[in-house]
C-alpha cells in the first residue's frame, strides 16, 4: 500500500483548516462481546482516511500554522509480550517510517504531551460528539493547555464533522477503485443468491450464502448487518432477524453489500423464491424499477441532490394510482405526501468507507448539488404490509431495488449494474 495517498490527505488539510489550528481525529478502540472476547478490529473511517493505519487507541494530531501542516500521531507502545498474543506493532518508529506521519509517540503519552501541542494555537477542531467520552477529554487537554501560560488566549473548540465528512465525499480514483471492487463482489453475491434460493429455505441460510460470497472474493466482512427478508418482513425497513423459512410463494428482499479494504457496497435485490413473479408482484415490482431508473438518470453534476429523490416519488405514486393502491389525481396526491404510506424513506445517501458515508447533503442553506467522485445510491421500494387498507392480493408485497451510482463528469456510472434488476433477466437467471 502506498502511504503517501495519506500523507497527501493530510497536506490537502492545510487549504482548509483555520491558521493557527490543530485538527484531532481520534481512532478506534477495541470492543468487547463478552468478558475477554473482542469484536474484530474495525478503525475509525475518518482516522483510517488520514492514515491508513489499523492500531487501536490512536490519536492523530495536525497542526496549522506558520510553518505549514504537521501530522503527529499517539500509537500503542511497542511490547514484546502483547505482540505475541496479538500481533505486530508498528510503535513510533513504525507510525513515522512506514505511515509517513513527521512525530509519533506512544498513547501512553498523550495526556503529558498533547496540551503541549495545543498550547499556544487558537483553535482545535474535532468531530463533537462521535467518540464516548473524548468531548471531556479535549476539555481536559483544552484547560490543561491554557493553563500554561497566565497571559494565554483561550482556545476555541470547533466541530469538524463537515469539514472531514465533506472532505470525504469527493472520492479519488484510488476510493473508486476499492468501492468499485466492493460492488462487484457484492453482485457476484446476489446473484449466486438468485440461482440457489428454493422454496423451504430459511432466511439465514441465504445470509450464511452472501457472507460465503463475499469472503471467497476476498471480502472477510459484509458492510453492515444483512437484510434477508422473505414475504412480508420486507415490509421492515430495517429487517435484521433473518430467521424465517422461505414460501415459494414469497418475494425475497436482500439488501446485503460487503465491505472489501474498508470500503462498502450496498445493494438491494428482491426476486421471487419460486423464480417467477405473480401478477401483483410483477406490477409492484415495475413501478419500483420505473422510480430506480428515473432517479438514477438524473443523478448528474449540478442536479440537486434531492431530485432523485422527487423523481422516485412521483413515478412511485402515479404507479400506485394507475394499479388502484391510489385514488385520486397523482400530482395532488405528491403534493399531500399520499404516497408516503407505501415507500416512506429516503432515496438514497452517499457510500464510501461507511456505508451511510460521511458527507453533508446541504450547503448553506440549500441541498447540494452532484459533483463528480460522489457516489450515492438509489433504493426505491414500495411496502404492503397486511395491516394496511387494501385488497388482500397486493398485502405483504415488499419490494426495493438498490443501486450506487458514481458522479462522473459525463454523467453517472451505476457501479452495481452487474447483477439483474430487470424482471425478465432475474425469471431468466432463476429458471
Amino acid at each position: 500500500m502506498d502511504n503517501t495517498i495519506y500523507k497527501n490527505r493530510r497536506n490537502n488539510l492545510k487549504e482548509l483548516l483555520p491558521n493557527n489550528s490543530v485538527l484531532l481525529i481520534p481512532g478506534a478502540d477495541l470492543q468487547y462481546r463478552n468478558a475477554d472476547s473482542a469484536f474484530p478490529f474495525r478503525q475509525d473511517s475518518s482516522f483510517y482516511y488520514l492514515s491508513g493505519f489499523c492500531e487501536p487507541s490512536s490519536l492523530i494530531a495536525i497542526v496549522n500554522n506558520k510553518d505549514g501542516v504537521k501530522s503527529i500521531i499517539f500509537v500503542p507502545p511497542k511490547d514484546k509480550l502483547k505482540e505475541i498474543w496479538d500481533g505486530h506493532r508498528s510503535g513510533p518508529v513504525g507510525a513515522v517510517d512506514d505511515f509517513l506521519f513527521d512525530k509519533a509517540y506512544d498513547n501512553l503519552q498523550i495526556d503529558k504531551i498533547l496540551p503541549d501541542i495545543l498550547h499556544g494555537h487558537k483553535e482545535v477542531l474535532y468531530p463533537i460528539g462521535k467518540k464516548k467520552g473524548f468531548d471531556q477529554q479535549v476539555i481536559d487537554w483544552t484547560t490543561a493547555a491554557g493553563s500554561k501560560d497566565r497571559h494565554s488566549k483561550s482556545i476555541n473548540i470547533i466541530d469538524a464533522t463537515s469539514l472531514i465528512g465533506n472532505m470525504r465525499l469527493i472520492k479519488d480514483e484510488h476510493e473508486i477503485n476499492l468501492i468499485r471492487k466492493a460492488c462487484d463482489i457484492s453482485a457476484e453475491a446476489h446473484i449466486e443468491a438468485m440461482k440457489s434460493v428454493k422454496d423451504g429455505d430459511n432466511e439465514q441460510q441465504i445470509e450464511s450464502m452472501y457472507i460465503h460470497e463475499f469472503s471467497k472474493r476476498g471480502a472477510r466482512y459484509p458492510a453492515y448487518n444483512p437484510i434477508i427478508a422473505g414475504g412480508e418482513n420486507a415490509c421492515v425497513l430495517h429487517y435484521v432477524e433473518n430467521n424465517q423459512n422461505l414460501k415459494s410463494s414469497d418475494l425475497l428482499l436482500v439488501d446485503a453489500g460487503c465491505e472489501y479494504q474498508m470500503y462498502a457496497a450496498d445493494i438491494t435485490r428482491t426476486f421471487p423464491v419460486s423464480g417467477k413473479f405473480s401478477e401483483e408482484q410483477l406490477q409492484i415490482y415495475k413501478i419500483v424499477l420505473d422510480a430506480m431508473n428515473a432517479a438514477i438518470d438524473s443523478v448528474k453534476e449540478g442536479n440537486n441532490i434531492m431530485q432523485p429523490q422527487e423523481i422516485s416519488e412521483k413515478v412511485i405514486t402515479e404507479g400506485l394510482v394507475n394499479i388502484g393502491l391510489l385514488k385520486g389525481d397523482p400530482e395532488e396526491l405528491h403534493k399531500s405526501g399520499a404516497y408516503k404510506d407505501f415507500y416512506m424513506h429516503k432515496i438514497g445517501h452517499w457510500l464510501g468507507l461507511d456505508v451511510h458515508d460521511a458527507g453533508d447533503y446541504t450547503e448553506g442553506d440549500e441541498f447540494m448539488t452532484f459533483k463528480p467522485g460522489m457516489i450515492t445510491t438509489i433504493e426505491p421500494g414500495i411496502y404492503i404490509s397486511s395491516k394496511m387498507d387494501v385488497d388482500d392480493k397486493w398485502k405483504g408485497i415488499g419490494v426495493r431495488i438498490e443501486d450506487d451510482i458514481l458522479v462522473t463528469k459525463d454523467g453517472n456510472e451505476n457501479l452495481t449494474k452487474k447483477v439483474p434488476s430487470d424482471p425478465n433477466e432475474i425469471e431468466s437467471l432463476m429458471s
